[in-house]
């Protein structure tokens, strides 16, 4: 038997019907995992798998598609037949096999019959072209990724009998206007609708239990976020628009439109992350903690203000906050502050700037920029870093593209890592004689410089990851 290797991308090429395939690792000279990837009979255009049971099959994919998987020709519309008879013997469908369809980009609509319990890993992912299925009610899980990228999908019901929502089932599916929920599901997996960017609203029965996280970020068009009532595990207390775990008080998913209750005692990690549509928002003093990447991305946040009653702000909580102009920590605060009507926020006791926008004066006391304090602060054009500050955090100012002019303090010994990255406006960087360490890829990608000067004496005593 003759396998082909691909060395430029580790793959193999495999013929038509073999029955057992090698699986390169990254390193393609090792030959690892003995796996099954062609289909035991075809029929009326499918592949199929027997199952254990002997009476059933799954449907499986032809292995002619992209990536050796799914169908090189099929599109249109799609009837999956809930029997079919193979060499005298009638076999019902029950099962949509693991990239069974994966990359049919000509399939336009699908219909599963009612014979069908499971739908699999990445059955129909990055099917474009479709815009219908169908999901009966005997489908009791939709597998991971099972329509991952399914961007001309405008609508889906998932039927009651259905109680698990796999992982990215329908990551990136752009194009979903409307999302009907089966009063079975109790499970919906991480990421399962990330990226249903045409989402307006969304009802959680109160049969779900379990909301992984990433379920719906980046679902920058929800106004609407309801929480059945009688639901053991969340709410959205007060027409809020937004889902609370009942119990801990922590607000996991909110949007454009959510006003947070006073009850809230924490925003949770991702909570708003990407929800460019909110332009103002109201912490409660109820609130204690802000979750990591918390409000990372919300572009259209124009001025934020952090209670007294807030003592823990995740890394990153309000990263790529293009927009914000007004950054104030409330006197009293235990922990931060806005010290000198600074327009950012500073941990007191360490004297670390932890987010700051482009209006930020960083005052002559911190001694530290932190990670990503202002990452993707697209309208700062200029900054000077005083000489209290010794260190410049991983991607402080990555991506700070309206940056013409920096000025590092002679206090400075660590730029980290990506710190000035993809700063494209930037023309010119002086590296004062304080500087020990450089991270990786401190000024990757600043298309725009030209000149770089340095006064450090002993450059041996520089440590460099570049």
């Amino acid at each position: 038997m003759f396998f082909g290797i691909n060395k430029s991308n580790c793959s193999l090429f495999v013929p038509q019907g073999t029955k057992d395939v090698y699986q390169a690792t990254p390193q393609w000279s090792d030959f690892v995992n003995i796996v099954e990837r062609a289909y035991d009979f075809m029929a009326d255009g499918l592949c199929y798998n027997y199952n254990d049971d002997g009476t059933s099959v799954t449907v499986t994919d032809e292995g002619t598609g992209p990536w050796g998987y799914g169908y090189s020709n099929l599109s249109g519309d799609l009837v999956i037949p809930a029997s079919i008879t193979y060499d005298g013997t009638t076999y019902s469908v029950t099962t949509i096999g693991e990239y069974a369809f994966y990359e049919c980009t000509g399939l336009t609509s699908v219909t599963i019959p009612d014979s069908v319990t499971s739908i699999g890993i990445s059955a129909f992912s990055g099917c474009t072209g479709l815009t219908s299925v169908t999901i009966p009610n005997s489908v009791t899980t939709i597998g991971d990724q099972a329509f991952l990228g399914c961007t001309g999908l405008t609508s889906v019901t998932i039927p009651n009998s259905v109680t698990s929502i796999g992982t990215s089932a329908f990551n990136g599916c752009s194009g979903l206007t409307s999302v009907t929920l089966g009063n079975s599901v109790t499970k919906i997996g991480y990421y399962a609708f990330y990226e249903c960017t045409g989402l307006t609203n969304i009802t959680i029965p109160n049969s779900v239990t379990t909301i992984g996280g990433g379920a719906f970020e980046y679902c920058t068009g929800l106004t609407s976020i309801v929480v059945e009532n009688g639901n053991p595990k969340y709410d959205s207390r007060n027409n809020c628009n937004a889902i609370i775990e009942t119990e801990s008080n922590a607000l996991l998913v909110g949007c454009k439109s959510t006003i947070i209750p006073n009850s809230v005692t924490t925003i949770g990690n991702h909570a708003f992350s990407d929800c460019s549509g909110l332009t103002s928002v109201t912490i409660p003093n109820s609130v204690t903690s802000i979750g990591g990447s918390a409000f990372s991305r919300c572009t259209g946040l124009t001025s934020v203000t952090i209670p007294n009653s807030v003592t823990t702000i995740g890394d990153a909580a309000f990263a790529s906050c293009s927009g914000l102009t007004s950054i104030v920590v409330e006197n009293g605060n235990p922990k931060y502050d806005s010290r000198n009507n600074c327009n950012a926020i500073i941990e007191t006791e360490s004297n670390a700037l932890l987010v700051g926008c482009k209006s930020t004066i960083i005052p002559n006391s911190v001694t530290t920029i932190g990670n990503h304090a202002f990452s993707d602060c697209s309208g700062l054009t200029s900054v000077t870093i005083p000489n209290s500050v010794t260190s410049i955090g991983g991607s402080a100012f990555s991506r700070c593209t309206g940056l013409t002019e920096v000025a590092i303090g002679n206090s400075v010994t660590t730029i980290g890592s990506s710190a000035f990255e993809y700063c494209t406006g930037l023309t010119s960087v002086t590296i004062p004689n304080s500087v020990t360490t450089i991270g990786k890829e401190a000024f990757w990608f600043c298309s725009g410089l030209t000149s770089i000067k340095s006064k450090i004496l002993n450059p041996d005593k520089v440590t460099m990851y570049s």
